[in-house]
Order: structure tokens, then C-alpha cells, then sequence
């Protein structure tokens, strides 16, 4: 067992998956045997590409580094952009962390979800985005699926940049992640400026959307689908919505090693994720930082990753054409 942890961190300090980390690394040191300690080692720059490089080219196998990702980590390995060296295969998971989110709109488009969904399919609608192949990817293939005629209006330096535009009326739809909607949007719904129309769910360990704990009320976009078409969505769309969801959201922050450290060391790690992911302790600790979600750990990760990451050519076929036709966005 190393006595050190080395956990490059692709991402400034102070960021999203920084506090992230720090919180998860007394936790880990804690379980596992040894209580070695973490280090924490933040490469930032080109959203996470370049420490994630680094990673991949200098990472020793003897189980002393790890890498923490996330959904902007992911997403250019899966859109096979020209600055990424790393490769997922390589790395094998300990632990991922999933979050959720919902869309929602201006109540000048309708009282319930149901008006909403009617109107937004008959006008075009404003949506501030902050790039068409970030975090709001899915959500644009979801909004495509439902027959919203969206122009996404790219350059927000922050999601809480497009909820902004969206509170001054210049976007008429949005989305936000878990923690963002409880902070900033549910207070909008409560006071009649804003309608939720759908969560994007959550994945269960066998690999099927249910509805977010965090909105049980609210329907999955699975579930509009279906109310609206009378079967679930497939075809290349669905398929790249499916992709991104699962490694944006249920994957959206992972540990992970060299896939060739060795094997007892990666299952202690694991086995000491599931010591503590369960314990009531740990839910009331990580509630503000991750939300009512359970981390998954060690080999419903890995099923879960390989399907994601593993984006066929007939579905990057249709994203790159999909992109440029209706968003003028090139990959």
C-alpha cells in the first residue's frame, strides 16, 4: 500500500471538481487499510484536457496516482477532439459520483409542463448556452427528440451564467444540475417564473432511467417521450442522448487509476468506497455536496463506462451532421 496518494485534480483550485475531490479525499484515506495520504495535484487549463494529458503520459501503474475527471473530461475523449491524448481504456475506475438535472421554461409559454411542451414545438425558442458540445449536449439531443425548435445561443461563461439570462428574460428555456436548481431555480418555480418540465433521471445499476430521487415528482425525459410518441426514443438520436447522459450525469465526476496497477490494490480501493458510500454518516456529510445520490463504486462504474464512452461511428456520424445542421457547431 503506498503511504502517498498522488490525485491530479485537472481543474483549478476552488472549482466544482476540486472541492469535490478534497471532500472525498478524507474519506478515502480514512477506509482505506494503511490510511495513506492524499495528495491532491490540480493541473488546470484547457478544460481539463491538459492535466489530463499529462496524466495519461507520466501516471506511474503502482497504484500511487490517481486522476479525478468529469463530464468535460469525458465529453472531448467521446467527440474524439484533436487535443486529447488520453484514453479511458486505459484507466479503470474506483468510484463515480452521478448528479441530475432539469429543464425547465418561462411561464409566458404555459402554465403546466404540458402548455410548455405544445408551445415550444410551435415557436422557436431561446436557450444560453455555454458550448453545444458541453454539459448541455444531451439536453439540446433531448430537446431535438421532443421537437423543440431551439436555438442555443453559445458563450456563457457559466451555467449560472444561462440561468441568469434566462431570470432576464433573453432565454426561454433552461437546464441546471442538481445543487444549481435547488439553490437558484426552484425559488424561481415557487414565485411563478419559472415551469419544470422534465428531469433527465438517473441510471440504475442495471442501466435503465428512473426518476431523480431528488425530483420524484418530476418525469424523466424518457417518460415525456414516451407520453408523446407511445414508445421509448431510439434511432441514432437517442442513442448519443443515452451516451452523454450516462457520462455527463450518472459518471459525472469518477476516480480512477491505470488499469494496469495492480489488482488487489484497485479492489482495496474499492472495497473502501463501499465501507463508507452506504453509512448514514457519510449521506448527511456528502448531502450538500452531492445531493440525496449514492456513489457508485468499482465494477457497476466500469459496465457503466465502457457502455458510455463507446460511441459507435454511425452515432458520431449523426452527432457531427446533427451539430452543424442545427446548431453550426463543428467537431
Amino acid at each position: 500500500m503506498p503511504d502517498t496518494i498522488h490525485w491530479t485534480i485537472p481543474f483549478g483550485v476552488g472549482g466544482g471538481t476540486d472541492v469535490w475531490a478534497r471532500f472525498f479525499t478524507t474519506w478515502m484515506s480514512d477506509h482505506i487499510q494503511g490510511n495513506p495520504t492524499l495528495v491532491i495535484d490540480n493541473v488546470p487549463g484547457g478544460g481539463s484536457i491538459n492535466g489530463s494529458n499529462l496524466f495519461a503520459m507520466r501516471a506511474d501503474s503502482d497504484g500511487s496516482q490517481w486522476i479525478g475527471t468529469s463530464a468535460s473530461t469525458q465529453y472531448p475523449a467521446m467527440l474524439q477532439d484533436r487535443r486529447v491524448r488520453y484514453d479511458y481504456d486505459d484507466w479503470t475506475p474506483i468510484l463515480a459520483t452521478p448528479t441530475g438535472g432539469v429543464v425547465y421554461a418561462q411561464p409566458n409559454l404555459g402554465d403546466t409542463a404540458e402548455d410548455v411542451l405544445q408551445a415550444v414545438t410551435e415557436q422557436r425558442v431561446k436557450f444560453a448556452v455555454q458550448s453545444h458540445t458541453g454539459l448541455e449536449l444531451p439536453v439540446l439531443i433531448a430537446l431535438d427528440l421532443l421537437g423543440v425548435d431551439v436555438q442555443a445561443v453559445s458563450g456563457m461563461r457559466s451555467r449560472g451564467e444561462g440561468r441568469l439570462a434566462f431570470e432576464r428574460g433573453e432565454a426561454d428555456i433552461d437546464f441546471q444540475t442538481t445543487s444549481a436548481y435547488f439553490s437558484s431555480v426552484a425559488p424561481l418555480v415557487e414565485s411563478g417564473r419559472a415551469v419544470p418540465l422534465f428531469s433527465l433521471g438517473v441510471l440504475d445499476d442495471s442501466g435503465q432511467v428512473v426518476r431523480d430521487p431528488a425530483f420524484p415528482d418530476l418525469p424523466t425525459f424518457n417518460e415525456v417521450y414516451e407520453n408523446l410518441h407511445g414508445e421509448a426514443p431510439n434511432g441514432p438520436a437517442a442513442e448519443a442522448y443515452r451516451k452523454f447522459f450516462a457520462s455527463g450525469f450518472t459518471l459525472q465526476k469518477l476516480i480512477l487509476l491505470p488499469k494496469d496497477a495492480p489488482e488487489a490494490l484497485i479492489q482495496e480501493y474499492r472495497d473502501a468506497a463501499r465501507r463508507f458510500v452506504d453509512t448514514e454518516t457519510f449521506k448527511e456529510a456528502a448531502m450538500a455536496q452531492l445531493g440525496p445520490y449514492t456513489p457508485v463504486v468499482g465494477e457497476v462504474v466500469e459496465q457503466h463506462l465502457q457502455d458510455a464512452m463507446s460511441l459507435d461511428d454511425d452515432t458520431r456520424q449523426w452527432l457531427v451532421e446533427w451539430l452543424l445542421e442545427q446548431h453550426g457547431a463543428r467537431i
